[in-house]
């Protein structure tokens, strides 16, 4: 499989950002969206809204690292009242830049998904399929719409139309499985020149080779000439362990939720409470204290 970049990526890497890093503490807090800034049901608690605004008045710059399409990301924005220069989307394949009173995207990593398509659903016949395009069209297959994720203006197509075009993610859902059969199954896949995460559910979420959170993290901090150590994350899923690892590889900050599996609490540098505890809000008070002293 060949990872292509779209014309877009060239503009974050042509371009020098107009932010740059205003003190040594400052931080670029990156944030999980559901199982940390939002309960499972979607809701998110007073006390975590009123600490995502602490933490952005102290200074930091407050933004989000997510699975989640652009689509749906920017809802998770207007309702935090958060305005940053860069957002992760996608996994790490998208990130968005601000562009006025708007987003554009500003790098989005894409890649051949046949190949793999074909893999996974000779093991995973009777799943559901998603697949994301570089302008953020999503195409998916029977089922996928009954499987709790947000379509929006997603179009309904047959499995062999997926992925005539590069795709910037790939999504599988196969609710017929739990969560340890199916990352069994996933084990037997033998996924090889991508990047995968399986969630808490069934579901597998692909991402072009390399491609991780972490990754596009690491182009933020670029962009916003901080270094590494300046890098606080907090996240709950197997799909927040490469931007742990990135975190914790330069100094910087790795807090895992209360709720999450044992192997990705194992990768943070310490663990708070849970999401239905408000345990993100705790983090944040933290360093919005910190740099108010």
């Amino acid at each position: 499989m060949t990872r292509e970049r779209s014309a877009v990526g060239k503009d974050l890497e042509a371009e020098h950002s107009s932010s740059e890093a205003q003190a040594s503490d400052r931080l670029l807090v990156a944030l999980d969206v559901d199982g940390t800034l939002l309960h499972e049901d979607g809701s998110a608690s007073d006390a975590v809204k009123d600490a995502v605004l602490a933490a952005i008045e102290a200074g930091h710059e407050v933004t989000l690292a997510t699975g989640r399409s652009w689509e749906t990301a920017r809802d998770v924005l207007a309702e935090f009242a958060m305005t940053p220069e860069y957002v992760v989307c996608s996994n790490g394949a998208v990130i968005m830049q601000r562009d006025g009173d708007g987003y554009r995207r500003a790098l989005v990593e894409t890649f051949d998904a046949r190949p793999v398509l074909e893999l996974v659903h000779g093991f995973l016949p009777e799943g559901s399929y998603m697949v994301e395009e570089a302008d953020g069209t999503r195409q998916y297959t029977e089922g996928m719409d009954s499987s709790g994720w947000t379509l929006g203006s997603a179009d309904p197509v047959p499995f062999e139309q997926l992925a005539s075009e590069p795709v910037s993610r790939v999504v599988v859902v196969s609710p017929s499985h739990d969560a340890e059969e199916f990352l069994g199954i996933v084990e037997q896949m033998g996924l090889r020149k991508v990047t995968y995460a399986v969630g808490w559910a069934a579901w597998l979420d692909i991402a072009p080779e390399g491609v991780s959170k972490g990754s596009a993290l690491a182009r933020v901090l670029d962009r916003l000439g901080l270094p590494t150590d300046a890098l606080l994350v907090v996240g709950d899923g197997r799909n927040d362990i490469e931007m742990f690892r990135l975190a914790r590889s330069g100094g910087g900050r790795a807090v895992s939720m209360g709720q999450a599996p044992d192997e990705v609490k194992a990768e943070a540098d310490e663990v708070t409470g849970t999401v239905d505890d408000d345990g993100l809000a705790d983090v944040l008070l933290s360093v919005a204290a910190s740099r108010a002293l």
